[in-house]
């Protein structure tokens, strides 16, 4: 390989590495938020990694499934991420926000440039909502956890989408979640296309935001 050739693959590498999304699990996760948003990202060749915050890498669900995380929190870098993505359930959101370091990262990232954010469930308001990084951003989250959305303009929907932030509010919306995620990465063309795969749509000229509330 010439040292031209050399550059551009090291080159594509660090782009991989850039454009890197994490997915985070904390004990007591709402397992088909989490797993829905990972085979739908990977299916629309979004490369993302499951997080463990605790120090294992298995993890129990809020509903007793156990799931293998592909790395730990204190083994990872998250150098320029380009999503942070949080699912819901309880205890999940709760142990998400009391994890120090995660709640350091969520605030860089939404201070970043170009890095976003995605939560669902209880994770919205439980999470990003009491580090009061939805301040004047539309929201929503889980009934009930609404007033936890400091600042927030609570919208009654299933998926929002407001500048950096993508939120769903609740289990049986955890695709739409997912693909508004694509739609946002990729966009909607491509979240069509994975939505199709998927059976989600009976048409292919389906315009992929009118599935999002």
């Amino acid at each position: 390989m010439t040292n031209f050739g050399k550059d551009l693959h090291l080159t594509h590498i660090i782009s991989q590495i850039m454009n890197e999304s994490f997915l985070f699990l904390a004990e007591g996760f709402e397992e088909i938020e989490a797993l829905t948003a990972v085979d739908v990202l990977r299916r629309a060749e979004i490369p993302v990694k499951t997080v463990s915050i605790t120090s294992a890498l298995q993890v129990k669900g809020a509903h007793g499934i156990t799931v293998t995380a592909d790395v730990l929190f204190d083994n990872t870098l998250f150098t320029n991420a380009e999503w942070l993505i949080l699912p819901g359930g309880m205890p999940g959101a709760t142990n998400l926000y009391n994890f120090a370091r995660l709640q350091g990262l969520l605030r860089r990232q939404a201070t970043s440039s170009k890095g976003k954010i995605a939560a669902i469930c209880a994770a919205p308001a439980v999470v990003l909502g009491q580090l009061g990084l939805l301040e004047g951003h539309k929201a929503t989250c889980y009934p009930g956890f609404e007033g936890m959305l400091k600042g927030a303009e609570v919208v009654n929907a299933p998926v929002v989408v407001d500048r950096k932030f993508v939120l769903g509010n609740g289990p049986s919306n955890a695709l739409a979640w997912a693909l508004a995620i694509v739609a946002e990465a990729k966009g909607s063309t491509v979240a069509t296309q994975v939505a199709n795969g998927m059976l989600l749509y009976p048409k292919t000229d389906v315009d992929v935001e009118n599935y999002f509330g």
